[in-house]
């Protein structure tokens, strides 16, 4: 029966024949087969496109395959593929599982020229998007600094940008990274700015390290071959940072406060100094996270995702005063983010008029653990109110703290 059929709809095919064919209004599809070229058929749809098609049977089952567009293909060349499909049935060859490899070969060499492709650039966007989401404050502006463009308006100077110390790899791509270009450019920055130098260096290698736990980066750019001895050389040594108040500044610095930064800002700062925590810890502080009732605060802790700790009566009178605007405790009228952004230059300011020498935020915190020696404080309370990790079995397994003996001290 469908020999009859496409019997009666074969003709010899030509422009006119061609071109005139269409679906008839009562119909969802229309065939017209080829007298000339076995298999070769048009096919027109209800919706007005036509397009060629071969079709063959194989092992007792119709072979249906779509050749192309009637604009796309002329006669002659609809012909050629047609034969070409017809030999490959004669071989006892699927055309479909032929052309099903030729796409899947196809959308192989499109990832692999993907891949091959792919920029630093691109790849650390995708990175910083992806892998930054749980990234405090501090640590998300060091990875935006580290890709700064250069000569762009700043927003407090009317200094220009400088490059950020990964931005001159931003342009090669991931697979032509090499040991020689990474020492090339570690010396480079090392000679300008050692530590935002061995900063850069830290946060390449966590951006290595994640491409190669990726499928789509994995092989490209190994951070075993690439971060050799030759380039880690370059690398300057860390320095302990020793900035920290002692016991006899801290008046002057508190008094400083009082007339050289506005009451947020100043009760941040003494936060981060009397809770001992990361400067990126405290000011993502929400209102609740902070317990006036039985007077705690919950800390988001990089190490063990919260850690909670008391909350002083001297702390909690400075917090309970400060202004509500939003969710954050230290809010901001100005930033984006509605919590205080860049502080810096506020506390350095404080910091000259108290006529104290340089203390950097992280040196408050470091001024909490200093300072807690003055009291004999146990080195593992201090710990943990700080969010250190657990450096012993015995403190890691065997000491559970209850609130009041934080408290106490």
């Amino acid at each position: 029966m469908a020999a009859i059929r496409k019997a009666a709809n074969s003709i010899n095919f030509t422009r006119g024949a061609v071109e005139s064919f269409t679906c008839p209004a009562d119909k969802s599809e229309a065939f017209l087969w080829d007298a000339k070229t076995p298999g070769l058929g048009l096919r027109a749809y209800k919706a007005g496109s036509v397009v060629y098609l071969y079709q063959s049977r194989l092992n007792g089952q119709t072979v249906r395959v779509r050749i192309g567009s009637r604009d796309a293909w002329d006669i002659d060349k609809a012909r050629i593929e047609a034969r070409r499909l017809q030999s490959m049935v004669d071989g006892g060859v699927d055309p479909r599982d032929d052309r099903k490899r030729k796409d899947e070969a196809r959308e192989v060499a499109k990832i692999v020229r993907l891949r091959e492709s792919v920029t630093v650039g691109e790849a650390w966007e995708e990175y910083v998007l992806t892998h930054g989401v749980g990234w405090g404050v501090y640590h998300r502006r060091d990875h935006e600094q580290a890709v700064q463009v250069p000569n762009q308006p700043r927003k407090r100077s009317k200094l220009l940008t400088t490059a950020g110390t990964i931005y001159p790899l931003l342009g090669l791509r991931l697979a032509d990274l090499k040991p020689a270009t990474l020492s090339q450019w570690m010396e480079k920055q090392t000679k300008v700015r050692p530590t935002k130098a061995a900063l850069g260096y830290r946060l390449f290698r966590a951006f290595l390290n994640w491409c190669e736990s990726e499928d789509n980066y994995r092989g490209l750019a190994d951070p075993a071959d690439l971060l050799n001895r030759s380039v880690r050389k370059k690398v300057a040594p860390a320095q302990a940072k020793k900035d920290a108040l002692e016991q006899g500044m801290l008046k002057s610095w508190f008094d400083a406060l009082r007339i050289s930064v506005d009451i947020v800002t100043a009760a941040y700062f003494e936060a981060t100094l009397l809770t001992g925590a990361r400067p990126g810890e405290v000011v993502v502080l929400r209102w609740k996270d902070i317990d006036f009732q039985w007077n705690t605060i919950q800390i988001r802790d990089k190490v063990e995702g919260t850690r909670t700790i008391p909350l002083t009566p001297y702390l909690a009178q400075r917090l309970a005063a400060l202004p509500r605007r939003n969710e954050w405790v230290f809010s901001s009228a100005t930033s984006t983010s509605g919590h205080l952004s860049d502080v810096h230059n506020a506390h350095t300011r404080a910091i000259k008029v108290a006529g104290l020498p340089h203390v950097t935020l992280h040196g408050l915190r470091r001024s909490f653990g200093s300072l807690a020696e003055w009291v004999e404080c146990p080195v593992g309370v201090v710990a943990q109110i700080q969010g250190h990790k657990a450096s012993a079995i015995a403190e890691k397994h065997y000491r559970v703290r209850p609130m009041d003996l934080l408290r106490m001290w």
